[in-house]
């Protein structure tokens, strides 16, 4: 028996790290800027910003609430685009 998706929502934890991902630059975008300066915000290192954009990185829930706080959003928006 299959297990209803809600709509839109990604289907594995390698699609929810993607989706992070491309939600993680959008944002970094949206507000100039560069992955060393978010880097240097978050005091994590630009290789892991580089990662956490790729949808290769896995980042704790501390770094998650860090992020949605400086982008004031909610954490579980960051799943989403």
């Amino acid at each position: 028996m299959d297990i209803p998706q809600c709509h839109g929502m990604p289907k594995t934890s390698q699609q929810t790290l993607q989706a992070l991902g491309k939600k993680l630059k959008k944002l970094r975008k949206e507000r100039d800027l560069t992955q060393e300066e978010l880097a240097e915000q978050l005091r994590i290192s630009t290789v892991y910003v580089g990662f956490l954009e790729a949808g290769k990185g896995s980042p704790s829930l501390k770094l998650l609430m860090k992020i949605s706080r400086k982008f004031k959003v909610k954490v579980e928006d960051l799943f989403h685009r």
